[in-house]
């Protein structure tokens, strides 16, 4: 008896999960390829575009440099005062 309500159970578990394991099938459309000309005008405003920020990047490189050189210097002053620091507190400890 026991037996025969577990099989019941059992193929009733499986009937409700078999309609949860086939998802509805998903339609995905085919990618066409562009078939975009380039004209000579398009391309010099390109080229110049590229040029354009090409320059701005070499800029913002200048810049950055800058900053890390300031960066460098303010870290080698505070190992300097820190050193110093250290040195203070030895000579307040033998006085």
């Amino acid at each position: 008896m026991r037996a025969l309500i577990l099989s019941i159970l059992a193929s009733a578990i499986l009937v409700q999960s078999s309609d949860a394991q086939s998802p509805m099938p998903v339609v995905v459309p085919a990618m066409t390829p562009a078939t975009a000309a380039v004209s000579p005008v398009t391309a010099a405003v390109t080229t110049t575009s590229i040029q354009t920020t090409i320059k701005v990047l070499q800029a913002v490189k200048a810049a950055n440099e800058e900053i890390l050189k300031q960066q460098e210097a303010t870290l080698q002053r505070l190992d300097e005062m820190e050193k110093t620091a250290a040195e203070i507190r030895i000579y307040s400890k033998r006085g």
